[in-house]
């Protein structure tokens, strides 16, 4: 066996592993809710915009995007918008890779790839920053209600010029309301692509860390995620990514579409 299929293979036995350990997984549910308390989540940013997501996740997102290799990412929750320059910086490396592997010139401002920003209010301040910042370029947001008719409709319609589809949900995280992104939002995610729902944590943690809002142990993400699979047989909850990650706040909330992948050119 190759040494790079070996340390491969020696990757998925340890996930397994991981997986099969019951008093890891229980520490780590007890860690994601004792820093829960600090918004710890709060401390990061990404290129000078806070990014209001754990690590863990943000790391498995730039493994996910360097496999699909999408076209498009639609992403619902802006808040201060380092998500959002997150994706752009790794849709911007992705366009480069195509320059270099077709020999043509990478110039920012003939980006084929886009990050579509989802908010129902998006802040002045933070809408200045993200179209200021040097990534803007691979950023369009809409201003709207994610589950409003006029917003999916130009969704919808933005995204029929692209190829390969990438999902984020990340706002309203009441069980309804992320019903209804999926619904609007799934069919978009291409075969080999996925649909990311964050926050399904809420559904493992105390009640009472989410007592202020209008979510919690019963009407989540992760409620939602198992409403839409029981007649949605073309997605499946890639297990392998959480037990990777062990520490991460969307448990079952990674969602890959089966069927034929989409295989673009570049650097790989």
């Amino acid at each position: 066996m190759e040494p790079i299929r070996k340390f491969f293979q020696e990757v998925q036995d340890n996930i397994r592993g991981q997986a099969e350990d019951h008093d890891l997984q229980a520490l780590s549910r007890t860690w994601t809710r004792d820093v829960a308390r600090h918004k710890w989540s709060y401390n990061f940013q990404w290129m000078g915009r806070p990014a209001i997501q754990f690590p863990n996740d943000a790391w498995a997102m730039q493994e996910l995007i360097w496999k699909v290799r999408p076209d498009l990412i639609i992403e619902s929750g802006i808040a201060h918008g380092g998500s959002l320059i997150y994706y752009a910086s790794l849709l911007a490396m992705l366009d480069m890779c195509d320059a270099v592997e077709s020999g043509a010139p990478c110039h920012p401002k003939q980006t084929r790839r886009k990050v579509l920003g989802l908010d129902i209010d998006i802040r002045a301040h933070n809408r200045q920053a993200i179209e200021q910042h040097p990534m803007s370029n691979w950023i369009h947001m809409i201003e709207g209600s994610s589950v409003e008719k006029n917003t999916i409709e130009q969704v919808h319609s933005i995204a029929k010029s692209y190829a390969s589809i990438l999902v984020s949900l990340d706002s309203n995280h009441t069980h309804d309301h992320v019903l209804a992104e999926l619904k609007a939002y799934a069919p978009l995610v291409t075969p080999g692509s996925y649909c990311v729902v964050f926050d399904t944590i809420v559904e493992d943690m105390p009640a009472a860390l989410s007592a202020d809002r209008p979510w919690g142990p019963g009407n989540n993400p992760k409620t939602a995620v198992w409403e839409y699979l029981k007649t949605h047989p073309e997605f499946t909850i890639d297990t392998s990514i959480h037990h990777k990650l062990l520490i991460t706040v969307a448990p079952d909330g990674y969602l890959k579409r089966v069927g034929e992948e989409i295989h673009q050119a570049g650097c790989r």
